[in-house]
């Protein structure tokens, strides 16, 4: 059985907070070997940054974790998921050829080529055995630097942890390659209730098979420091000289990392600054080392061992790349919440539904901000006690000060983004939004505070209708979106005005941010700004997306999509206009949740209009004549209420319309909205109507 520490939450925020730091911290470095690093940057202390004002961007060891854990919440959490499964939820979640993983080659790139594999029909774990790709590929890194999530979710049950990184490390590896996602998960696990790094070791050695290649460096280095203590540069001597680069092959091999892992872990001494930076100083593969190091001595020191030196440049934000736009932009809370869930079902145990935005996790700020007119927040921090507090300095009448958290970025705001992070806004028009704030006592009876939503778009501000806070006293807020056109709603928060005298110095605390509802908005793309890549608010699974001629164009081979909005959404009803330029399938999507989950209504072959249900793979579940032509333009509407989509297409020749329930015993009850055309189509689409249905 697994069993839950009484600390248990607050030590994954802490494990994940620690690998999100290993991994910002290593990436700047990753590739360089200990000499390069010596020479030309010296001892390492804390983040390197090429600019300052640039975000962070996505990275595999944290965007692939975040996808491979959804399998315990798209197949059930069951503690025997099988790598079948798993394999199901890379080709669900993953873009085809971009973001998210190293899109190295087929036979380079490990998870290349088992994405290749997966999506021709080899199953998982054939699809990573080294039957199917052979040793060289199937012993690389990756099964062990996304695997920190499986022990954050077995929390003291190393066997459990093991085995789900073991199916999860299997669909694109084998043998060393699955030991060391078992090692690792094994040892995360154990880190809830122990924190010795050398009964860590132990704990993930005991794991793994006592003959393999992996447990003989892990042996190595922890006889190594039994007899050298004090000397971190001298066992790393000794696994460059022994276990190094040169005597395995393939690009980034799985058993000199794990070496390094192993010595930063015994000679840190139980000090999560010190693992990690000799995680980094040692080289090689320096952002997934420190990852895996951050996450198992984060989980080991909890939250108040990790400095605020590593966390404020974070400020709960993480980067992740996949093709659901909304997840792209996740706070580290949200992370946190999502394992502890997954988790506590696993377990059987009831989880209490958190808000998007809380200030449960010691120290967490959920990448709160400030600004202002006339008036200023001077520092924004958790209090202690579950709220932001928000420390305010000379708030002047008619001043103005926001805190807000962003829920959009644009990919020009992040320092890079090698791994193609794709980004939908986390709110929209129509949805409801609600706070909780506390005035403390001895604060003025003057101030006034409204929810706001801000449209990246134009900058213009949308604001409720400002509530009188009483000192003293808890206020709930509220505020409905309005709808708007052509909308990328890129921050929301909570305005506070004063409009008595200056309140010269005080706080104010924020409980909790949250929204939910169906959306009311419209897009007109002939309004939008060409880039590279999809239209802005919106991510793609395949083909070519381009905003040109005032449309948003799609074409390709194979199922091209794009999509946006949010996963939550239940019943709505959508609009869209489009021009078919030539192939023979032309749709909308709804109720979309993923690549292999969604329903979709179009244009079909021989003149006629079809929806389908894609499960796996789609199939048309109904059909009705309608004979549209290359050029035209079209209208298609789908209302999804229930189990029940309605949907119709009219155009010059007329209207024609389907209906269809899905009776089945898993039919989609939510999901983004998306635009999709296939093998070999070219569809031009024109506008796009959303509202509740």
């Amino acid at each position: 059985m697994t069993r839950f520490p009484p600390d248990y939450e607050q030590r994954v925020y802490s494990g994940w907070l620690g690998k999100c730091i290993g991994v910002r911290f290593g990436a700047p470095l990753e590739g360089w070997t200990y000499d390069e690093i010596a020479r030309n940057v010296g001892e390492l202390a804390g983040y390197l940054r090429d600019r300052e004002d640039k975000l962070f961007g996505p990275d595999d060891d944290t965007s692939m974790p975040l996808i491979l854990i959804r399998a315990l919440e798209d197949h059930g959490p069951d503690p025997k998921l099988s790598a079948t499964q798993i394999g199901q939820t890379w080709l669900n979640y993953l873009g085809d050829g971009h973001g998210t993983i190293w899109w190295g080659g087929y036979g380079v790139s490990s998870e290349h080529t088992a994405y290749v594999n997966l999506a021709n029909g080899i199953p998982a774990p054939r699809s990573g055995s080294i039957a199917q790709n052979g040793a060289a590929l199937a012993e690389q890194i990756g099964g062990q630097i996304f695997s920190d999530i499986w022990g954050l979710v077995a929390p003291d049950n190393p066997e459990l942890a093991s085995a789900l990184a073991e199916a999860a490390s299997s669909v694109s590896h084998d043998r060393n390659g699955i030991y060391g996602g078992r090692f690792i998960a094994a040892m995360v696990s154990r880190a809830f209730t122990e924190s010795d790094p050398a009964e860590l070791v132990e704990a993930g050695l005991r794991q793994i098979p006592a003959e393999c290649e992996y447990a003989r460096v892990i042996r190595a280095v922890r006889d190594f420091h039994r007899r050298h203590q004090d000397d971190w540069r001298a066992c790393y001597a000794f696994i460059r000289d022994n276990f190094g680069y040169d005597k395995y092959p393939g690009p980034v091999n799985i058993i000199p990392n794990a070496g390094v892992v192993a010595m930063a872990l015994l000679y840190g001494g139980g000090d999560f600054s010190r693992a990690i930076r000799i995680a980094n100083m040692a080289g090689w593969d320096t952002d997934c080392n420190a990852g895996n190091v951050g996450a198992i001595m984060g989980v080991a020191v909890g939250p108040e061992g990790i400095g605020e030196e590593w966390r404020a440049p974070i400020n709960d934000l993480l980067i992740a790349s996949g093709i659901i736009g909304t997840r792209n932009l996740i706070t580290i809370p949200q992370c946190a919440d999502l394992f502890c869930h997954l988790a506590y079902d696993m377990a059987g145990l009831e989880w209490e539904p958190r808000p998007r935005c809380h200030f449960r996790y010691p120290g967490s700020t959920c990448n709160f901000r400030a600004s202002g007119e006339r008036g200023r927040a001077i520092e924004l921090r958790n209090s202690g006690n579950g709220t932001l507090k928000a420390a305010i300095r000379k708030l002047r009448r008619k001043g103005e000060i926001r805190i807000y958290t962003r829920t959009y970025y644009h990919v020009d705001e992040l320092a890079s983004n090698y791994y193609g992070a794709e980004f939908t806004p986390l709110i929209f028009p129509g949805q409801r939004v609600t706070a909780q704030v506390y005035l403390p006592d001895g604060a003025p009876d003057s101030v006034v505070a409204a929810i706001y939503v801000r449209d990246g778009a134009t900058g213009r501000l949308h604001k409720a209708n400002g509530t009188p806070l009483r000192p003293g006293s808890w206020h709930d807020l509220t505020f409905r979106v309005p709808p708007i056109e052509n909308p990328l709603l890129s921050e929301v928060g909570i305005t506070l005005s004063n409009l008595g005298p200056l309140w010269d110095a005080g706080a104010i605390h924020i409980g909790s941010l949250d929204w939910d509802g169906d959306p009311e908005y419209s897009i007109d793309f002939s309004r939008e700004q060409p880039g590279r890549g999809p239209a802005p608010g919106w991510s793609h699974l395949r083909g070519y997306w381009r905003l040109e001629d005032g449309a948003y164009h799609g074409s390709g081979p194979g199922l091209c999509e794009s999509y946006t909005g949010d996963v939550r959404w239940r019943d709505y009803a959508l609009e869209i206009t489009l021009i078919p330029i030539t192939g023979q399938y032309h749709n909308v999507n709804v109720r979309v949740q993923g690549a292999m989950r969604s329903y979709a209504f179009g244009l079909a072959p021989e003149g006629r209009i079809a929806l389908y249900k894609n499960e796996g793979g789609y199939h048309q579940v109904a059909s009705a004549a309608f004979p549209w032509r290359h050029g035209e333009s079209y209208t298609l509407t789908v209302k999804a209420k229930g189990t029940r989509l309605t949907a119709w297409a009219s155009g010059p020749e007329g209207k024609s319309s389907l209906e269809w329930a899905d009776l089945g015993a898993r039919p989609y009850l939510n999901g983004q909205i998306g635009l999709s055309t296939w093998h070999g189509s070219h569809t031009e689409f024109r506008s796009v109507f959303i509202c509740q249905a």
